[in-house]
């Protein structure tokens, strides 16, 4: 048994670039179909309007100064030497090509970054899409990823997610060979689901092959549907001791070699109503590598092949 209990992307950039590498979140202003009119207006049930971005398009912060001032406050923190830039807010392929193109090579202008990373559906990536990161793979470290929160259709109607599991495969398999590094993003305690519908979206992203997951708490925001479910006491979130044996159910089921980006969230804490322990990133991150040493297991155990 190895010491190192999960493939950690820290881990990973320090082995290929040789020092510490920070990812530094860019917001580009861009939208999603989820929200613009073209699948819906409302987004998904547990997205807020401001999302999951830093807020600093609206701020007048040009993508640049973004990430020099990531870079300021990054490297003093972390002592990082290289930098990627991550384009986080919404869906990041869902421009014309030639707007992505100004706002990808506007980040990598700045000294240091060394790569992208880019947030987007998979609904959002096509041909042209593709064959643009594809052209920044011989020079850069390009990840792309995925939402796709629950391998069930189900749970993406339900959660009003606007593509199924089929249209994820698809996004995945048109990526594939092209020297883009693949992550998928799922979410643990989405309404309805059960443990085994969890560990089958594990099973899922494992017999897929992808490079990268992030594993997410469904937290409850203010404004969301999903906030007002939990008022209407039609949401229960899941408590911390039950997401972390479940965070270290998941990562027996995925492959050794596939890198783990994140192992729980990040919510704003004005914007948070539950459950609050989401807002202890760094006790979550113990006990959970706590829990691993008890159980005395790994990601990748109790993965059966064919």
């Amino acid at each position: 048994m190895q010491s190192q209990r999960y493939t950690d992307f820290n881990t990973y950039l320090r082995g290929m670039f040789g020092c510490r590498v920070q990812k530094i979140t860019v917001d580009a202003g861009l939208t999603c179909p989820n929200r613009d009119g073209t699948l819906s207006t409302g987004g998904c049930i547990y997205c807020n309007v401001r999302g999951p971005g830093t807020g600093a398009y609206l701020r007048g912060l040009s993508i640049a100064e973004q990430v020099r001032q990531g870079k300021d406050r990054l490297s003093k923190r972390y002592k990082a030497k290289k930098f990627i830039a991550y384009f986080q807010s919404f869906s990041n392929t869902y421009a014309p090509v030639e707007t992505l193109r100004r706002l990808y090579e506007e980040a990598l202008t700045v000294e240091g970054v060394v790569g992208l990373s880019i947030g987007t559906r998979p609904d959002c990536t096509d041909e042209p899409v593709l064959a643009l990161l594809t052209e920044y793979t011989g020079h850069y470290l390009v990840w792309l990823e995925y939402g796709l929160q629950s391998a069930h259709d189900t749970t993406l109607r339900r959660i009003n997610r606007g593509h199924d599991r089929a249209c994820f495969r698809d996004a995945v398999e048109r990526t594939r060979g092209r020297g883009i590094s693949i992550c998928a993003h799922v979410i643990l305690g989405l309404p309805g689901e059960t443990r085994e519908d969890m560990l089958e979206t594990a099973r899922f992203i494992a017999d897929l092959g992808l490079d990268g997951v992030k594993i997410h708490l469904l937290y409850v925001v203010r404004g969301t549907p999903l906030a007002d479910l939990y008022g209407q006491g039609q949401y229960r979130c899941l408590e911390q001791d039950e997401y972390v044996d479940l965070v270290c159910d998941f990562l027996e089921r995925l492959p050794e070699r596939m890198v783990i980006q994140r192992l729980t969230g990040d919510p704003h804490p004005e914007e948070l109503v539950a459950p609050a322990w989401a807002l202890k990133k760094a006790e979550n991150l113990l006990r959970i590598r706590e829990r691993l040493e008890e159980r005395n297991t790994w990601q990748g155990k109790r993965i059966v092949w064919g």
